[in-house]
């Protein structure tokens, strides 16, 4: 299904992957990064409205600083339900710009036509 490289892996030709929480699809991409079972959706592909900012960081070793969004969907709020990383460490370059989610939001791949 993904190309592996270092735990990396791209979408495969023709795949699309949506992020969908509370019955709306809040992300959708042909050109995600798989890391650890996670989809990495680029951050133009996330729609801007379902997006509120959070204080909330983590650490992972090998990726550096996590930063957080609340994901929004008509007034419901999913706190800390995206997450990306700003300055990522030279290891995980690739997923720079890019958004990845939890807590409820569910990723599916869809076919393309």
């Amino acid at each position: 299904m993904f190309k592996k490289l270092f735990g990396f892996g791209q979408s495969d030709n023709g795949a699309i992957y949506e992020a969908v929480w509370n019955g709306v699809v809040i992300a959708q991409s042909g050109d995600v990064v798989m890391v650890e079972g996670n989809a990495y959706f680029p951050r133009q592909a996330v729609g801007d409205t379902f997006l509120e900012e959070s204080a909330t960081t983590s650490i992972c070793p090998w990726k550096g600083r996590a930063s957080y969004h609340n994901v929004v969907v008509d007034g419901q709020v999913n706190v800390d339900a995206a997450w990306y990383y700003p300055d990522p460490s030279p290891a995980a370059l690739n997923i720079k710009d890019h958004v990845a989610f939890w807590q409820g939001v569910t990723v599916r791949r869809q076919k393309s036509d």
